[in-house]
């Protein structure tokens, strides 16, 4: 009798600048691969040069899931995500191929592999209520009710953790059922049937710094002013208004600061976030560093997959 085949995906995935995409499309061909983007900003239809997707020519090599997927005023969330990424999954397979998770969005990663649980989505009348008695009541009357109706979640939230404390509530009221409950409807990727690996880039700081402001550098090169200034009307999520290289020049299109200052702050403010994808990953435990310089990299990471 012939074994089991567990399906398996593979992650790939370190800060914005490190290789992960070229990298991915090398894999792609040896391991016969597609990619599904782990990208909170690759979702958006319209939002290409800031984003640095892949083109159309590589995606007509190499099938790409998960781009340009949503319109710009949708405020898309990990939920939706994590849905998208298994249906994405589950027909590569059908093909025969395996699916890769290229990407930086850590959370997106960490909602794929660890599920995420079918809560209810916010309600602005039930947090602005909730916000508001916060505030003429004081944050412990709050705090009070969350331990009445959920201690496993008081438990572990801080009695001056507004946010949380909110949301614990806004489900409650939403579903009439406790947070600490739909938590336990969580299913991992492990439980869908797949099983995985992960594998990190990392590259020397100031080469990756080197390689961002490059690429922003290449992005002004290919029209991003103009592909910015083609959405600064349009009705934008907060999400997607929020998006690096764009918010700095929508900033400039208010006359609030220079062109130069605009393509100076978008570089700075890249480095920033490839710090905190830096700092978010390393608390992965189940990622595989390996250097993106080395030449065997590929090889290490394909021979990690195939070993799975």
């Amino acid at each position: 009798m012939k074994p089991l085949t567990v399906p398996k995906v593979l992650f790939l995935v370190g800060p914005t600048g490190s290789g992960k995409s070229a990298l991915a499309l090398k894999l792609a061909k040896t391991l016969g691969g597609e990619i599904i983007s782990a990208d909170s900003m690759q979702v958006y239809k319209g939002m290409d040069i800031g984003t640095d997707k892949a083109s159309r020519q590589t995606r007509r090599r190499i099938p790409h899931h998960l781009l340009d997927c949503v319109s710009l005023s949708h405020e898309f969330s990990v939920y939706e995500y994590r849905k998208l990424a298994l249906r994405a999954a589950a027909l590569i397979l059908k093909k025969g191929k395996i699916p890769m998770v290229v990407g930086g969005t850590g959370l997106y990663v960490k909602a794929l592999v660890d599920g995420i649980s079918p809560q209810p989505g916010k309600s602005d009348e039930v947090r602005e209520r909730l916000a508001a008695e916060a505030a003429e009541k004081g944050l412990g009357i709050l705090y009070k009710r969350l331990e009445q109706i959920d201690p496993v979640v008081a438990g572990r939230v801080h009695p001056n953790d507004e946010k949380r404390i909110v949301r614990a509530l806004e489900v409650f009221e939403l579903s009439g059922k406790r947070l600490s409950d739909w938590e336990k409807e969580t299913v991992s990727l492990e439980q869908e049937g797949y099983c995985f690996v992960m594998a990190g880039l990392t590259l020397d700081r100031d080469e990756l710094y080197r390689r961002i402001d490059g690429r922003v550098d290449s992005m002004f090169r290919k029209g991003l002013v103009r592909e910015a200034r083609g959405l600064y009307k349009k009705k934008l999520s907060v999400t997607a208004r929020q998006a690096i290289g764009y918010r700095e020049l929508f900033d400039h299109f208010e006359g609030r600061i220079t062109l130069e200052e605009a393509k100076e702050q978008i570089k700075q403010n890249t480095r920033n976030f490839a710090k905190r994808q830096i700092t978010w990953f390393k608390r992965e435990s189940r990622i595989r560093w390996f250097d993106s310089t080395d030449e065997n990299c590929a090889r290490e990471i394909a021979k990690m997959a195939a070993e799975l």
